[in-house]
């Protein structure tokens, strides 16, 4: 299985690596483009298709700086993915949740994502 990277131009739509080889999933930067279904589809069946294997330990590092009502919800998708993966084939991931020391929204928000999902989540202030 490849890696995936997915880096536009566009300040809009947020940076993310997959790599296939440690497990390490990051998404950075800013996100609150109009077609976030078609954006993140790549995504979902990427993590699909790496989440076929049991066994397999996942970090998923968020570094938003800013994100739409759309964005948050393919975010808990992913978030979601994840957790039945970790329920179901006994995989092991971690969510790392980075925000500005400052940056009360975001803190919020990766408070209300720890609630949603039953994963490991760490909140990360920088």
């Amino acid at each position: 299985m490849k890696s995936l990277l997915i880096h536009d131009e566009h300040e809009y739509k947020p940076r993310i690596s997959l790599d296939a080889e440690t497990g390490i999933i990051n998404i950075e930067g800013e996100s609150y483009h109009e077609y976030t279904l078609e954006f993140f589809e790549p995504i979902f069946k990427w993590l699909g298709d790496y989440t076929e294997v049991p066994n397999k330990k996942i970090e998923l590092n968020f570094r938003m700086s800013y994100f739409n009502t759309s964005s948050s919800r393919r975010f808990l998708e992913i978030m979601n993915l994840l957790e039945e993966y970790e329920a179901e084939k006994n995989g092991r991931v971690v969510v790392n949740w980075y925000y500005e020391k400052n940056d009360l929204d975001m803190l919020e928000s990766g408070e209300e994502y720890a609630e949603d999902v039953k994963l490991e989540f760490n909140l990360i202030a920088y």
